[in-house]
């Protein structure tokens, strides 16, 4: 099923139409620059958990999901799959992609926080790779990191635990925040009040 989708959408390439997966699965390709037709929706999703289905079948296929994730984006109107040639729209529940690792360094002192996601990429949090902080229904917090384009991953519960091990208060456009610092920038949770009452009440 799907890997007809990828056919049917693949790239053109010299004079015959085909799928360039080694070239696609190993180099991201420019969707940005690409402005083709739209040609509708196909029943493809993207559930909050991560899991990409199609037709309502989970693709079971690694490589095949990562494949996919190469010609995301996100247009003003929605999610879509895009060649040089077509785009196709998709439905995404919440972000997507996952953050499902995180790895700290300190090069010359100075803290960097490393995501890599459920289909493969690595984003160093920072300037270019902000974190947002939203709020949840039942007052928790969920963290996003940026990956490219509109694209955000959703920082998993595990991880998002490991986050709040290293945040810290400090004075924050004139507010006392709590947050953490990654590449020479702090990203703003929450304000140190709520975050030094649930840990008096620890």
């Amino acid at each position: 099923m799907a890997e007809e989708f990828l056919v049917k959408w693949g790239r053109r390439t010299g004079d015959s139409t085909k799928l360039n997966t080694e070239n696609m699965a190993t180099a991201l390709p420019p969707v940005e620059q690409w402005n083709p037709p739209f040609c509708g929706d196909i029943d493809m999703r993207i559930a909050r958990d991560g899991t990409w289905f199609y037709c309502g079948t989970p693709i079971g296929r690694p490589a095949l999901v990562r494949l996919f994730s190469t010609i995301l984006r996100k247009d003003t109107d929605g999610y879509v799959l895009v060649t040089p040639v077509e785009k196709v729209g998709i439905k995404v529940e919440d972000a997507a992609f996952l953050a499902v690792e995180m790895t700290v360094a300190r090069p010359q002192l100075e803290q960097v926080l490393r995501f890599s996601t459920n289909v493969g990429d690595w984003v160093e949090a920072g300037s270019s790779h902000p974190i947002r902080f939203e709020v949840t229904a039942s007052g928790g917090i969920k963290p996003y990191i940026h990956v490219r384009g509109d694209l955000w991953a959703l920082v998993t519960r595990a991880v998002t635990l490991d986050l709040v091990e290293l945040g810290e208060i400090r004075e924050h456009q004139g507010v006392r925040r709590f947050g953490v610092v990654s590449a020479g920038v702090f990203f703003s949770m929450t304000n140190a009040a709520e975050m030094e009452a649930i840990e008096a009440a620890t």
